[in-house]
């Protein structure tokens, strides 16, 4: 007898490539401004977790995913640990702020309309959910390090979310398939 073993789905893979991706930013962030190991993992979750967690909660999932689902937080305080003790190595192989804020940002936008679709959320509210969900965790880091948010003074950068949330909330309403699940 076989046993199957039960693969995630493409949705989960890439909301954990996201919080990934987020999380690095968020510890990159925290490395720059001398935060210690706390509060370098404090920015990990935060800018991995918080546009998710509020998309959720708008949404009417209680608990969050990222609260629910022990994953979210295992894969932020890897990156946050990875990246504390070793940020030389990530800041010599990208330009980590922009490289994850442009990755998270697309991989939240996408993931984050598609949940909403999913919930039943009209196409208007679901492409700006999908901003949200990419915009909110780069927002909390850098309110959390009393910065001006990057969406309120870098041309584009929500739009780009909007961009990317869009073109999945069109893509459902033309009924294009979603590839393999």
């Amino acid at each position: 007898m076989l046993s199957t073993v039960s693969l995630p789905s493409l949705p989960y893979v890439l909301d954990l490539a996201g919080t990934f991706v987020f999380a690095i930013s968020g510890a990159m962030a925290g490395v720059r401004h001398r935060a210690d190991l706390f509060g370098v993992l404090v920015l990990s979750f935060a800018a991995a977790n918080t546009g998710g967690i509020t998309r959720d909660l708008l949404i009417g999932v209680v608990p969050p995913g990222a609260i629910n689902d022990w994953h979210y937080l295992a894969v932020s305080v890897a990156a946050g640990i990875m990246t504390f003790y070793f940020p030389s190595d990530i800041r010599r192989r990208w330009n980590p702020v922009l490289l994850f804020d442009a990755a998270g940002l697309a991989l939240f936008a996408v993931t984050g309309a598609s949940k909403a679709l999913a919930h039943g959320l009209n196409p208007v509210m679901a492409t700006l959910l999908g901003m949200l969900t990419g915009i909110g965790g780069g927002m909390a880091r850098d309110i959390l390090l009393a910065q001006v948010p990057t969406v309120l003074r870098a041309e584009l950068y929500a739009v780009a979310a909007l961009a990317g949330a869009a073109v999945v909330v069109t893509a459902d309403r033309l009924q294009l398939p979603a590839g393999p699940q």
